[in-house]
């Protein structure tokens, strides 16, 4: 059976690639579940699937330094914008499948952490409309 080890995620945001800024990418998508049961289902519930929603999770590494992660995001902030996201930085194939598609960026934490933490942030951006996974 097949494992798979991260070590070169690619993150792109607004067309830019940030994947030399970026520690973390998570895509999850789900359906909401519509409760369709009627006395025909004989006592067991159906569901059908109704509006699909996903969000992008990531952590970046902080640099606040001019052409740095917080300055190509900070004029993002409050806008849709494309994303796209692999599980490696080689090219989009069977094997390295890319999902892309709009997110909203609904939060940006220019300073976030401790005395002594690495400078990193943590965000989550709901998408806007379809994601789409393509292979070639």
């Amino acid at each position: 059976m097949p494992k798979m080890v991260l070590l070169a995620q690619y993150l792109a945001i607004n067309g830019t690639d940030v994947s030399s800024s970026t520690r973390k990418a998570e895509l999850g998508m789900e359906v909401e579940d519509k409760d369709v049961t009627t006395y025909g289902s004989l006592g067991w519930k159906e569901v059908k699937g109704g509006l699909k929603s996903g969000e992008l999770g990531v952590e970046f590494l902080q640099d606040v330094a001019a052409s740095a992660i917080d300055s190509i995001m900070w004029p993002l902030f409050g806008s849709v914008v494309s994303f796209e996201v692999r599980a490696d930085q080689a090219a989009v194939g069977t094997s390295n499948p890319k999902y892309s598609g709009s997110c909203l960026i609904k939060e940006w934490k220019p300073i976030e952490g401790g005395v002594g933490d690495e400078a990193s942030v943590s965000v989550t951006f709901p998408t806007s409309g379809a994601v789409t996974r393509a292979t070639a």
